[in-house]
């Protein structure tokens, strides 16, 4: 049996932060994830303005290790249209006087934040079991530690064994696609976010150097497919895809609606990143949450100085609670009365501004 101070399952940001910071306090951390570094990420790859704060990192350091860094100082905004065959609103474009978000290849991105970590990584390796004994917590039979970080995203095996149940809560679903494009330009144009009618979710399109990342996300499944098929008529008919192009599509799910109805704590353990349902209810966002939760959770357990009961690890439970409080899901006239007011609120420059863009994505 290998014996360390800390296990972390999974080695996206949340897990890597986590594992640096507590590398950083003096902890001998072990990381398993089941996939090899590096690998894709379903994901817009869309960092906003506090990520790198968070990670202590300069943006021209990660620059400088020769990694994809979009500068976004203008973004363009609309509503998809009611059909296959139809552009959708005109957009509006919004821009700053300063860079104020990145594009990055989660590739790139996840694999440059594990290296960063320090601590011994266990890649290709799934956490096929999970025990408790005494103090203890037991991962595959062979990894010995007092503490448990589950960090492996919406599937996360540590917090569904925390949870104990399937979860009923229905997750944000989404599918995305990523190729390199020919027509580079020293100005590529800018993010595009296009909102779906009802508002339960959007389109986008991320330039990020000699790749574009295209994709839509919904907050329910219904109906789920033809929203994608009409999202891919309209990139075909703007030309942004060629129709036939061979582009892979990849889904993914999680939680966007506050601190979801997974256990954040327990004897010895602690959930962080998607595993705990903290991306940003309006824009999806979850890079910054899960980098964020990923440091408090190694901060709380460096605070607890050898204390790892639930009670102990609750401060950190309450902090994400503060930061995250659940969103209730309106009633259906309410949603309904609420996209025929955002229609005609993205058609001004102030709202996209203030609200949209400052408020709900930029988190200003």
């Amino acid at each position: 049996m290998t014996r360390c101070d800390a296990i972390i399952v999974g080695g996206g940001p949340a897990g890597s932060t986590c594992a640096r910071t507590l590398e950083r306090a003096g902890w001998n951390v072990v990381l398993l994830d089941r996939a090899t570094f590096p690998r894709d990420k379903v994901c817009a790859g869309w960092l906003t303005p506090g990520v790198f704060p968070l990670l202590d990192l300069d943006p021209a350091e990660y620059r400088a290790a020769g990694l994809t860094l979009q500068e976004i100082s203008s973004f363009r905004t609309g509503v998809l249209a009611a059909s296959a065959d139809r552009r959708g609103s005109p957009l509006i474009e919004t821009r700053y006087p300063n860079v104020v978000s990145y594009a990055i290849r989660r590739c790139e991105f996840d694999d440059f934040l594990l290296r960063r970590a320090g601590v011994r990584v266990l890649e290709g390796t799934p956490m096929t079991a999970l025990r408790r004994a005494g103090d203890r917590w037991i991962v595959n039979e062979s990894l010995v530690a007092p503490v448990v970080v589950g960090a492996g995203g919406h599937f996360c095996p540590v917090a569904r064994h925390l949870q104990g149940s399937p979860d009923t809560a229905q997750p944000v679903v989404a599918k995305e696609a990523e190729f390199r494009v020919s027509n580079r330009g020293d100005d590529p144009d800018p993010p595009e976010l296009l909102f779906c009618r009802d508002f339960e979710g959007y389109g986008w399109c991320v330039r990020k150097g000699d790749y574009l990342n295209v994709g839509i996300g919904r907050r329910e499944s219904r109906d789920f497919g033809e929203h994608v098929k009409k999202f891919i008529a309209l990139l075909e008919a703007r030309g942004t895809l060629r129709p036939g192009t061979p582009v892979r599509w990849r889904g993914h799910a999680y939680f966007a609606s506050g601190v979801g109805p997974r256990p954040l704590v327990g004897a010895g353990v602690l959930i962080a990143g998607d595993s705990a349902g903290l991306a940003y209810p309006e824009s999806g966002e979850g890079i910054q949450p899960a980098i964020a939760s990923g440091r408090l959770a190694a901060e709380t357990l460096v605070s607890a100085r050898g204390h790892y009961s639930a009670a102990d690890l609750h401060p950190y439970a309450d902090a994400l609670g503060r930061r995250h409080p659940p969103a209730r899901r309106p009633a259906a006239p309410i949603r309904s009365a609420s996209a025929v007011i955002g229609r005609a609120l993205l058609g001004s420059p102030l709202f996209t501004r203030h609200v949209l863009l400052d408020r709900w994505f930029l988190r200003a």
